[in-house]
């Protein structure tokens, strides 16, 4: 997302708890094991805090296992959460920015190894260098975020002007030394998506990846939600602080401050089929897969221990495909929160997502304890 980061430098954790999809208490479906849902259950509803609305989706491979909702999508009205409900993802829109740089890859219209300089003109010379697998990595050297004089991440920014601000945006750090975690960066990879493709971002997202994943109501613009559908925020005080697009966006969608790095809108749904998707080859190569969830950079000042980042993911400490890779999102606004944790091998997804939070903390739990211990109860079983 832009000016509050989901992942935040080196530390990669964030404020708040979530769900994804459904709010006001609603029967999961394609429940395969009752013991397991009530075991879940038990832990959701003894953690979650009372009010906001909320929603927790967990899986078993493809089929799901519990799925619950609390709270309103909007208050004023009424509205409960529900399995449609859509909400802002924040900075899990990393996950598809970097799915679409593999995707371009498998064709051969780029290589995680191009220069940025070889990729898009008018860079200074001191960004030329940099490279795809660096952006992707959050090893470039890139700051979170261009200067202040650019604006938060509602600022009307277009392309050109974020590339222009690049000549006044000093490097963190040599690149390929350090992680440091980069909206800035990720936003540079959609302007090459765009390049390379010859397509918008969210265009290409819904052409290569979102449909042939069977996804219909994750983007932008270009689903046709019903505006009843879409959760209002609410700030730390609880007041409706809008939608997430009612905040100030360009026809296409955010403006670049924030495309491709956040801002996108998805519901539990749709999130669990990309996480099907993930596990098959109907949007991504094997190799593609490997590279994705492939520790490439220490996320910690301690490499062995703490997380990793592979690309468009954070990755538990582990081997081979019972690795734990998970990423979170917060918006500017500071009402929607999401949490994605999946084996890397298929085995589990927990989604979840609010449309409240706060900015100081969690509601009093370990930043993705809740999730990561409802991935361990499905591993379990």
């Amino acid at each position: 997302m832009g000016r509050r980061a989901v992942v935040r430098g080196a530390a990669l954790l964030v404020p708040a708890l979530a769900g994804v999809t459904a709010c006001g208490p609603q029967k999961a479906e394609h429940r395969s094991d009752s013991e397991l849902h009530d075991r879940i259950h038990d832990v959701v509803t003894a953690e979650l805090p009372k009010g906001p609305g909320v929603t927790v989706l967990a899986a078993s491979g493809s089929g799901i296992v519990y799925s619950e909702s609390f709270g309103f999508a909007d208050r004023a009205r009424g509205i409960r959460c529900g399995r449609g409900t859509v909400y802002d993802i924040a900075s899990n829109t990393k996950q598809f920015t970097a799915a679409a740089v593999l995707k371009l890859e498998s064709e051969g219209r780029v290589h995680v190894r191009d220069h940025l300089g070889d990729l898009l003109a008018g860079l200074p010379p001191h960004i030329r260098p940099l490279t795809v697998h660096q952006l992707l990595s959050h090893t470039s050297g890139l700051p979170e975020f261009l200067p202040d004089r650019y604006g938060d991440d509602y600022a009307p920014l277009s392309r050109a002007e974020m590339l222009q601000a690049l000549n006044r945006t000093e490097l963190r750090s040599r690149p390929g030394r350090a992680f440091h975690y980069s909206n800035l960066g990720y936003s540079l990879l959609t302007a090459v998506i765009e390049e390379r493709s010859g397509l918008t971002y969210e265009q290409f997202l819904a052409d290569r990846l979102f449909r042939p994943a069977g996804l219909e109501h994750t983007g932008y613009v270009r689903p046709r939600w019903a505006r009843r559908d879409i959760a209002v925020e609410y700030d730390e005080r609880g007041k409706p602080a809008g939608r997430p697009n009612d905040q100030p966006w360009a026809p296409d969608g955010p403006h670049w401050n924030l495309r491709g790095n956040g801002g996108m809108l998805s519901t539990a749904t749709d999130l669990l089929r990309w996480h099907v998707a993930l596990n098959g080859h109907e949007v991504l190569s094997a190799d593609a897969r490997r590279k994705m969830f492939t520790p490439h950079a220490s996320a910690t000042e301690d490499a062995e221990d703490g997380p990793a980042y592979g690309y468009g993911w954070a990755l538990e400490p582990g081997t081979g495909e019972h690795r734990i890779a998970w990423h979170t999102g917060q918006s500017q606004v500071g009402g929607s929160y999401s949490e994605i944790v999946r084996s890397v091998d298929g085995r589990a997804l927990v989604v979840m997502a609010t449309n409240y939070s706060t900015r100081k903390g969690t509601w009093g739990i370990a930043d993705l304890e809740l999730a990561r211990g409802i991935v361990d109860l499905v591993l379990e079983d």
